[in-house]
Order: C-alpha cells, then structure tokens, then sequence
C-alpha cells in the first residue's frame, strides 16, 4: 500500500501538497483549482473552490493503479465535511488503527476532526473513485446561525465525529445544479454559495429529524404502557373477573393457583 501525507493549512497549502503527493499538474485562477494527475500509480483529477467565507467545495475523479492510504493532518480550526459518494468506495478511520467505516455508491458521509488524531482515507486500486466534498467552517461569523447549528449537530468533545448514510436525493441534486451552474464571474459565485449554504441547511434539516426520529419508538412504546394502564385502571373486578373465565373456558386455562394466591 502506498502511503500519503497531507498537511492541512490554506486552500492552495493543501492542493500544492495533493500536488507533490499525487505527482499532477496544478493550474489556480481566483480561488478555483485544477488538479490533473497522469502519473505511474494514479490518473484523474481533483477540482476545487474556496469561496471568501472559506467555505470548499471539492471533487476528485481518481483511479490507482494500487492500494492507497492518505492521512491528513487534524487541526481545532478544521471545518466539518459532507461527503457524497458517486462512485466506488473510500474508507475512513480515525488514526491508521482506528475502526474504518466505508463510505459506497449512493451513499454519504458527515466528517469532522478537530482532535490531535489524523484523518486516513483509504483507495482501492484498479476501481474509479468519485465523491464530491464540500466544507464548512464552524468558526464563521457569517450566517453564524447556521455554523452553530452545524457545530451543534456535527461535532463533540472527543473532536471525532463520523456518520455515514444513505445519501439525499435532494441534495445529489443540488450538487448536479451547481456542477451545471452557467454564469461565471461575480454571478456565478453568488449562485454557486447559494446552491451551497441550501445543502448545507439540508443535512442540518435532515440530520435533525433523524436525531428526533431515533425517540420515536421510545415514546411510542411508553405511550402504549400508560394507555395500558389507564384502560386497566378503568375496570372494575367484576370485568376483571368476567374476563378471566372468559379466557379460562376459551383456552382450558386452570385460574386455581391464582385464586389461592388472591385468597392468600
């Protein structure tokens, strides 16, 4: 297995070291980078925008030609990463020995790190891998309602956290929207930040529910007990007594062991 190491800093900090680990060709014009990669080991490309709220929007395209791992450095300013997974397989795990969970076709990931531990992810060679990142900052001041609910939701105190699901139909289409946005320039941008921030404004969304969903068969079942309850607590003995040799004739249930308890 080939192993890789990446330094996080600066947006253009991290793509120059993409570019010496990976041995591509890097091209850089107002904030949007091109990564080209056609050497020995790996081919594709990985593309990416840094917009002035620091907020990233990444792609890569890659194939190996063998077994990769790339650890990336974990700093307390990291950002928290969604993940989407358009084709093949990436494994994650916190430090070389940690538990790896495997992010699939179709599938997607929440990721934040901000603990002394790298993040690794992991490559299978001889497969294309493609997945779409995309970055949010929770140290912001802009739209820092939604920063602190994103630090709420996608962060603790051990600084790992990791989730991985089924991805969102809705929002597999707003990455497609920004992917086909036309306008450049000022236009552009402004569009491509809000295609952005309404994902972003998804996960926190979605990711709620299902925080409140997990409760529900809970509440259910505590609902069914004090309904329970307060039927029984409706009847008298008479009923109670009714129904029992209703149930003794129906069943051939013996009640003796029970009445000589009761007369006890």
């Amino acid at each position: 297995m080939k192993k890789l190491y990446i330094n996080t800093g600066e947006f253009d900090a991290v793509f120059n070291d993409l570019k010496d680990s990976f041995s591509g060709k890097l091209t850089a014009k107002n904030n949007d980078y091109n990564l080209e990669i056609n050497s020995k080991w790996t081919k594709g490309f990985i593309k990416g925008t840094r917009f002035d709220d620091k907020v990233l929007f990444m792609h890569f395209d890659l194939e190996f030609l063998q077994d990769v791992s790339l650890s990336i450095e974990s700093i307390k300013t990291a950002p928290v990463f969604f993940v989407y997974c358009e084709n093949g397989n990436v494994s994650h795990s916190f430090g070389a020995n940690g538990e790896k969970k495997v992010l699939s076709k179709n599938q997607s990931a929440v990721l934040s790190n901000s603990s002394v531990i790298n993040s690794v992810l992991y490559f299978e060679s001889y497969k294309r891998i493609q997945f779409t990142l995309l970055g949010m900052p929770t140290l912001s001041n802009k739209d820092s309602e939604l920063v602190w609910q994103v630090k709420q939701r996608f962060t603790n105190d051990s600084g790992n956290y990791i989730y991985v699901g089924k991805e969102n139909a809705r929002i597999s289409d707003k990455i497609k929207e920004y992917k086909t946005v036309p306008q450049r320039g000022v236009v552009g941008t402004l569009l491509k930040k809000s295609i952005l921030k309404n994902i972003v404004e998804m996960e926190v969304e979605q990711h709620s529910f299902n925080y409140l969903k997990t409760f529900d068969p809970v509440v259910n079942i505590a609902k069914r007990q004090i309904n329970e309850i307060k039927r029984i607590s409706t009847l008298n003995f008479t009923e109670i007594l009714g129904a029992a040799r209703l149930f003794k004739s129906k069943y051939h249930f013996s009640l003796k062991p029970y009445n000589q308890k009761l007369a006890s």
